[in-house]
């Protein structure tokens, strides 16, 4: 009869082995999961900041010399003026301050620098070369 049940029931050793697989498994997938959060964060700034480079392009084809002034102006100080209402640049991690106009060529195409606000790290630019995000 006892070795009946001890065929049925799971020893010590083998219930350790499968907790120590699984925290193994939750190790590995811990820094995927923060780096695909951080990945999520990092893509409302590349959204926002193209919806900003669009605005300031429409700009530029009326007042190329008003558009041309604003290079090295945050977005806030200048959102109205681009057709952006108070609020519409504000996200769950982005707002309009982090936004900077630093460059704008001839064409009207324009680089837009992102800071990373309070609680996250890193920066990005949106520029001609498509979006870069540093760590």
């Amino acid at each position: 009869m006892k070795s009946e049940l001890d065929r049925k029931a799971f020893s010590i050793v083998e219930l350790m082995v499968v907790i120590l697989v699984v925290g193994v498994l939750a190790a590995a997938t811990v820094p995927i999961f923060r780096a695909k959060m951080r990945h999520a964060e990092w893509s409302e700034a590349a959204a926002s900041a193209g919806c900003i480079r669009q605005a300031l392009r429409a700009y530029y084809a009326e007042d190329p010399v008003g558009a041309a002034a604003m290079t090295g102006s945050t977005v806030d100080t200048v959102q109205v003026t681009l057709g952006f209402r108070d609020g519409d640049l504000t996200g769950r991690y982005f707002q309009a301050s982090d936004f900077t106009i630093t460059a704008i060529d001839g064409n009207g195409h324009a680089t837009i620098a992102v800071s990373a606000p309070a609680g996250l790290s890193g920066s990005g630019v949106l520029s001609n070369a498509g979006w870069v995000y540093t760590p």
